[in-house]
């Protein structure tokens, strides 16, 4: 293929994604608006035949009527938008491998590339957790991040692939900007289940006798909605520490010195911080609630001010957004 067929076949598949990601999340969105069900005791009887006490007489087996059955009318709607999410996802990463092609090179140099694989990472850690416990009840909020980063990327953000500034070309970006952008994908999944878990909190407190109704009533406990996000920053904040040391190594490879408080390498580090004063209050001081989710989702806007503030408010070496 020549580069205009692949940069064609690349933007092809990007766009139908995005479709496809629509898509997805009209069926998602009618799966809450569907809503669920309380569960109906219904008493089955069931007919069998015995021999004792005497032939041909029949016993009536019941259901207990504490033995629920729940009726879920959204949950179809719901497994169409994973399916559809699952398409999707292929479809991305095809788009980004074809970019990487075109390119020559890993298809994260500048602002629209990172932009398209760090929705791809969303999407992979999303995807990769649903395959562990039902997650459908994230998938409207996965979705429309994704969609967005992705709708930025391509009216926004979007250059021509070009070769490498200098500094770019190490394999410090290989190790650095792929570990920054797996992170990308599991903050934004921590910061979905922290707003939500303030949220379905809130909703708990104002239930009446404990039944959460409306849309929340698909959403896991608040209790169960901080526990994931705990245990996401937990695997998520060693892997943003290796990418920070990273980062400062292949400064010092690129500008000779590891440190330089650049605005890029000081939001990283605020990030950092952020994150660590979380499992802090978590593990030590046992912050629960509201408090605790506010600062998870602090981390995130600091990440995204890291990730867009920086190549396009402030003056960086780090400036590689690639567009006017």
């Amino acid at each position: 293929m020549t580069s205009v067929q692949l940069a064609q076949a690349s933007n092809g598949a990007i766009y139908a994604a995005m479709i496809t990601l629509a898509i997805a999340m009209v069926a998602f969105a009618v799966s809450f608006a569907v809503g669920r069900r309380r569960p109906v005791a219904m008493a089955t009887a069931v007919s069998v035949s015995v021999d004792e006490p005497a032939a041909g007489t029949t016993a009536v087996l019941t259901r207990p009527a504490d033995e629920p059955v729940t009726q879920d009318p959204g949950r179809r709607s719901a497994n169409v938008g994973m399916s559809l999410t699952w398409l999707a996802f292929i479809l991305l990463l095809i788009g980004v491998v074809l970019r990487g092609v075109w390119a020559g090179r890993v298809p994260w140099g500048n602002m629209y590339e990172f932009s398209i694989t760090a929705a791809l990472a969303v999407l992979a850690v999303f995807l990769g957790m649903s395959t562990r416990r039902d997650l459908r009840w994230l998938g409207l909020f996965v979705v429309i991040a994704v969609e967005l980063t992705l709708g930025l990327a391509v009216t926004v953000l979007y250059t021509e692939a070009a070769q490498l500034v200098p500094a770019l070309k190490s394999y410090w970006l290989i190790i650095h900007v792929s570990a920054a952008i797996i992170c990308s994908g599991a903050f934004t999944i921590a910061a979905a289940t922290a707003a939500l878990s303030i949220l379905r909190i809130r909703a708990e407190r104002k239930a009446v006798d404990g039944q959460v109704t409306g849309w929340l009533a698909r959403v896991p406990s608040g209790e169960k909605l901080e526990l994931m996000t705990q245990r996401i920053i937990a695997f998520t904040f060693p892997l943003w520490t290796f990418a920070v040391v990273a980062g400062a190594i292949w400064a010092e490879n690129a500008w000779g010195r590891y440190w330089g408080w650049d605005p890029k390498e000081t939001w990283a580090f605020i990030t950092w911080v952020v994150f660590a004063a979380y499992l802090h209050a978590r593990s030590t001081q046992g912050w629960r609630g509201t408090r605790a989710s506010l600062i998870v989702i602090a981390g995130w806007l600091a990440f995204m001010i890291n990730y867009f503030g920086v190549n396009f408010l402030a003056s960086s070496l780090h400036s590689y957004a690639g567009v006017s």
